[in-house]
């Protein structure tokens, strides 16, 4: 799928660093597909040299589940991608146009489980389908080497999407 890299070319201006627009073009390409798996996300987003946090503990593949280290209560799989710098303007924009070149476009309510944190760039949910729902955030927080942008979709369970949207 060739989206990320022409939603990263939208969203990144003149002169913007190539490694980390491979790495929201990681982000844009493959965390919004419901069959990412832990060996791909490993393979296609970590290469890039982002860090990534994911889990998937109801696969819509035959896969095996990838349990997480830090399960988000009321959620079943994350996609997270972060790295070095202050990028939050362009991971927000990369996310929105993300969502809307997936087709991705029916607002839904916030959990309370996903309040913005300082450094928030951009935090919504959006119904994938009538009974799912998943929380994109992005932003800049504390990092490992200082400042790092974030960008995370978080699918929550069948129940808590369902609590969520009534």
């Amino acid at each position: 799928m060739a989206v990320g890299a022409a939603v990263v070319a939208a969203a990144m201006p003149a002169g913007a660093d190539p490694a980390r627009d491979a790495m929201l073009g990681a982000f844009a390409d493959h965390c919004f597909s419901p069959y990412l798996t832990a060996a791909r996300a490993e393979a296609e987003i970590a290469a890039t040299g982002a860090r990534v946090d994911f889990y998937d503990l109801a696969p819509f593949s035959d896969v095996a589940p990838s349990p997480g280290a830090d399960v988000t209560p009321g959620t079943d799989r994350r996609c997270e991608v972060a790295f070095d710098g202050d990028r939050g303007a362009a991971a927000a924009e990369t996310a929105a146009a993300a969502l809307e070149a997936e087709g991705i476009r029916a607002d839904a309510p916030v959990p309370a489980s996903h309040p913005a944190l300082p450094g928030t760039t951009l935090l919504g949910a959006r119904a994938l389908n009538p009974s799912r729902v998943a929380v994109v955030h992005t932003g800049t927080r504390p990092g490992p080497d200082g400042v790092e942008t974030f960008l995370s979709v978080e699918r929550l369970t069948p129940e808590a999407s369902e609590e969520v949207l009534r």
